[in-house]
């Protein structure tokens, strides 16, 4: 064994490192799968806040409707997103399931649902912008169907991905406490 001021143990090459313990991989796993949510729960929550932004300038009139569009029907709802973020975050810390599975159906009725209703409710002016190109609501001078287009296609992506990593993390946790019942 080594010491802070001596040499190696004798008898040793450095080959006996198997014996040792590891940390188990669905640990790792957890960890790894954790950060990962982490990093999509800040993204969705900066779309949150952005589309809480131009939802609170248009109702509040603080710009021109000709600087930023009023919103569209479907930014109402997803701004219940909030409730899976929460219950994302505080699922983490302490590898709670409920906590977690929560999240995961609340996402699908208020992230992604809004998200495809936006879709259906934007597609006629959409068509309209880009067979006759009129358009007649702009944010920051680009058409706001194009831009919330863009803002949906990111959304869902990062909605997807939070629910796929979350059923990853639920299975890693399980597997966790089926080998503590087994001992």
């Amino acid at each position: 064994m080594a010491s802070r001021a001596g040499p190696r143990a004798a008898g040793t090459d450095g080959s006996d490192f198997q014996h040792r313990e590891r940390v188990a991989s669905h640990y790792q796993m957890s960890v790894a799968l954790k950060s990962e949510i982490r990093k999509l729960n800040i993204v969705h929550a900066l779309i949150w806040v952005l589309m809480a932004a131009q939802v609170t300038v248009s109702q509040l009139s603080l710009v021109s409707h000709k600087v930023v569009a009023s919103p569209y029907q479907w930014e109402y709802p997803y701004f219940l997103s909030i409730i899976p973020l929460v219950f994302s975050f505080l699922a983490l810390p302490r590898n709670n399931i409920s906590y977690l599975v929560i999240s995961m159906i609340s996402a699908g009725l208020f992230c992604v649902a809004p998200l495809v209703y936006g879709s259906m409710e934007m597609f006629p002016v959409a068509q309209q912008l880009y067979r006759h190109g009129k358009a007649y609501r702009f944010i920051f001078g680009f058409p706001a169907v194009t831009v919330m287009y863009l803002v949906i296609v990111i959304a869902v992506q990062v909605h997807a991905w939070q629910i796929y990593y979350s059923k990853k993390l639920l299975d890693q946790w399980f597997t966790g406490t089926q080998e503590k019942k087994k001992k």
